[in-house]
């Protein structure tokens, strides 16, 4: 599953847009890898491979995502965005 798959999914899963999930989580000042796969996991009920890519995105950025885990392009703002 690529990286964007994710992101989609657990858009998917819960309501929550890629960028959506990224202010989450500042608004929280959570920062590190653990606590927010924790948060993911505990609070919008999702798997450990979902929690982990949204995670990565936090910790590293998506410019960081873009760069290393697509081929440059990374979609934030939601499925319906795009369609």
């Amino acid at each position: 599953m690529s990286f964007q798959a994710y992101l989609d999914n657990a858009e998917k899963q819960t309501g929550i847009t890629p960028r959506a999930f990224l202010g989450l989580a500042a608004e929280k000042k959570l920062t590190k890898h653990g606590e927010i796969i924790t948060w993911l996991k505990t609070e919008h009920g999702l798997g450990h491979g979902h929690a982990t890519a949204i995670a990565r995105l936090v910790t590293k950025g998506p410019e960081f995502v873009a760069a290393h885990h697509t081929d440059g392009v990374l979609h934030l703002d939601g499925v319906a965005a795009r369609a």
